[in-house]
């Protein structure tokens, strides 16, 4: 199988103050997954972050949560999966996406960071490889870059979570069928759902 995830992370800032900002979105699919799994994601120091393993279609699959500050995400990332060799190529990073509007989420491999800290330091901590697969979770964008940092650290108006937390659903229904089959079934279902 061409496309195999052994790494999923959701990126996040830690402390509760963030919990149910823009910025945690990635984190949300990451948790939606050890729910349905029956799984607690856990404290490891020596990972920076919080882990659980479940198979997932047949596919032993780490989850990931780091508990570093967003701009110093790779750290965990780059931790995990040099323990486990784990390859770029085989870790999927969910992120909230500004340039799709809430209640849209889309698969993605490889390319640059778009200016996201996180993805930022992930690329550079896995030695500029820019070879993950991405989850883009649309957060929608506040109209000005001055106005981003604030945006991405507050929370969602309660119709705007709604649909951002249905995109992420509907991402956790699609890793399965990109597990199952491949990228671009997953794709095709993922790239046509939109929240209501």
């Amino acid at each position: 199988m061409s496309d195999q995830i052994r790494l999923l992370v959701g990126l996040a800032n830690p402390g509760p103050e963030y919990a149910k900002t823009r910025h945690n979105a990635g984190a949300w699919v990451v948790e939606e997954l050890a729910r349905i799994h029956n799984v607690t994601l856990k404290e490891d120091k020596k990972y920076f972050g919080l882990t659980a393993r479940i198979t997932h279609a047949g596919q032993d699959l780490r989850l990931l949560v780091p508990t570093t500050f967003m701009n110093l995400s790779g750290k965990s990332v780059a931790a995990l999966a040099k323990f486990f060799q784990i390859k770029p190529e085989e870790i999927m990073v969910a992120h909230d996406e500004l340039d799709l509007p809430p209640g849209v989420a889309k698969f993605k491999k490889g390319g640059g960071h778009g200016g996201h800290n996180g993805l930022r330091d992930i690329i550079s901590k896995l030695g500029n490889n820019k070879d993950f697969y991405r989850l883009r979770l649309g957060i929608g964008h506040p109209g000005h870059k001055d106005k981003v940092a604030g945006f991405v650290l507050t929370k969602a108006p309660a119709r705007e979570q709604a649909m951002i937390e249905q995109a992420a659903d509907e991402a956790v229904r699609c890793i399965d069928i990109l597990l199952k089959d491949d990228l671009a079934k997953a794709q095709n279902r993922l790239h046509t759902f939109k929240a209501q």
